[in-house]
């Protein structure tokens, strides 16, 4: 995987962020914020750009695991009428499983990172800001991670 200018660019100001003080911090919330967004978006495009090169067959086994988790978490049973037959194929599934664990790992850390960055903006807390400047650039590996696997499911089968 390229490197993603506004990926890189978020990660100077993050990385400058957990130096910062409360008046920096203050001054900078709303930059910050916009930065990171478009971060997100380039690698959420980076993502959706490698997954749209898998084959029929991969994005069926994809679609098929993120249906049931859906499904799960909910506690109904999976929606026949959604079309996600289950993949014959267990080496195509095992690799589906994979990069789904990895991409629901990214979501669950990019969200606890948003919540540190709202509780820190609500309480006026320097060093809640700088602890989710710390998991945004520790999301922003993950989810590159996450692309790479992305990446390599392409290549294995």
């Amino acid at each position: 995987m390229r490197k993603l200018e506004a990926v890189e660019e978020a990660r100077a100001i993050m990385t400058a962020g957990t130096e910062w003080g409360v008046w920096k911090w203050l001054m900078e919330k709303r930059k910050v914020r916009v930065i990171a967004d478009r971060a997100t978006a380039a690698l959420n495009a980076a993502e959706d750009k490698v997954k749209a090169t898998w084959s029929d067959e991969l994005k069926k086994a994809y679609n098929y695991l993120a249906t049931q988790d859906e499904d799960a978490g909910t506690g109904r049973r999976p929606a026949k009428s959604k079309g996600a037959a289950k993949p014959s194929d267990p080496e195509i599934l095992a690799i589906a499983q994979k990069v789904l664990e990895a991409d629901e790992e990214t979501e669950r850390q990019r969200l606890d990172a948003e919540d540190t960055f709202a509780e820190g903006e609500r309480q006026m807390s320097t060093s809640m800001a700088r602890e989710g400047a710390r998991k945004a650039l520790a999301t922003y590996d993950l989810h590159e991670k996450a692309i790479r696997k992305a990446e390599a499911a392409v290549r294995a089968k």
